[in-house]
């Protein structure tokens, strides 16, 4: 993989593996916090008084195939934020040159705020020294211009917490009573599933890629039950904790069951995560966000040492607007209209 070395582009540095043929995530490096919005407890920073949440003034880079990426776009539609936080879409498939700007392609747009060819530029404009990957999503200040912050995790809570005022629908995804309770689900579904269709599919040994999948599939069918009962994660309402679960689940029949030997069983055959799918894809903008042919392209495209001829998996052909009778078990309070 390719990663900036002193503001430099390298193509000969990255290791997504280590000794033992077991996929290691690196860290993101810009880390600051918009003013106003809630530090979890995990979290070792502060909210920066130079970075007020104001309509207009931030920008989002993207790409509708990455899952990190989307729960952002998730976040920002569910909250109605699309008229205060504008976005740039990449190209699916990063090459050599990582992610590109290829407004001609369908879904995608240019770099709105500078015209970039590469995603990376903006890296290197925020700090020209920078050593770290390129990645998406990417939270920039037109006004300080500069990253704010490139973690998902902590740009939807920055979202969710402290852009209320400037949203159009009212709905919290991360209440305080239950922000508690959301950040362990995050934090727990996040190792096992989240991450761990990358450990399995990146795996260069056997030994790595069985514990991966064990710990895939049991975190699986343990929320398999768990949603027997209740609507969502955290019981009736929406929160941060489905959107970062959707984003594994919506990608999971169509590549990570096949692109990364996730086989053991489909979504779709699944009692309850199924029709929770469902539940959460027909919430209001949540569809608008999904991209399935972006997010084939770029799996089957992009990682040559897993697929190494490119070529596209054609299925399952999915009905995620299918009825999915879960608002029998609650009604989500919160849900915006």
């Amino acid at each position: 993989m390719n990663m900036l070395v002193d503001g430099e582009w390298r193509t000969d540095t990255f290791q997504a593996t280590n000794e033992e043929g077991a996929f290691e995530r690196q860290t993101t490096p810009f880390r600051d916090w918009i003013a106003g919005s809630d530090v979890p407890d995990h979290v070792d920073a502060e909210p920066d008084e130079r970075f007020e949440a104001e309509a207009g003034r931030y920008h989002l880079y993207v790409s509708y195939a990455c899952p990190w990426a989307h729960r952002t776009l998730l976040v920002r539609a569910l909250m109605g934020l699309e008229d205060a936080i504008d976005v740039s879409v990449v190209d699916p498939y990063r090459g050599d040159d990582g992610w590109q700007f290829s407004p001609e392609k369908e879904g995608c747009t240019e770099d709105k705020l500078y015209g970039s060819d590469y995603l990376r530029e903006l890296y290197v404009e925020a700090d020209p020294d920078a050593t770290c990957r390129v990645t998406v999503p990417v939270l920039w200040d037109t006004k300080e211009e500069t990253i704010v912050n490139n973690e998902s995790r902590e740009i939807i809570r920055m979202l969710t917490t402290g852009f209320r005022e400037v949203a159009e629908r009212d709905i919290d995804l991360a209440p305080e009573s239950h922000r508690e309770e959301i950040d362990e689900l995050i934090t727990d579904i996040y190792e096992p599933i989240n991450n761990g269709v990358y450990k399995a599919g990146f795996a260069t040994k056997q030994g790595p890629y069985d514990e991966a999948i064990d710990e895939l599939f049991d975190a699986l069918d343990h929320y398999d039950e768990l949603l027997a009962d209740q609507r969502f994660l955290a019981g009736d309402q929406l929160t941060e904790a489905d959107i970062c679960m959707f984003t594994t689940l919506i990608r999971f029949d169509h590549v990570y069951h096949t692109h990364f030997m996730c086989n053991v069983q489909y979504i779709h055959q699944y009692d309850n995560l199924w029709p929770y799918l469902r539940d959460v894809y027909q919430q209001p903008g949540v569809a608008d966000t999904v991209d399935i042919d972006h997010i084939t392209e770029h799996y089957y495209t992009t990682h040559p040492d897993v697929t190494p001829h490119g070529i596209i998996a054609r299925g399952p052909d999915l009905d995620f607007d299918a009825p999915h009778d879960r608002d029998n078990l609650s009604t989500p309070t919160t849900t915006p209209q």
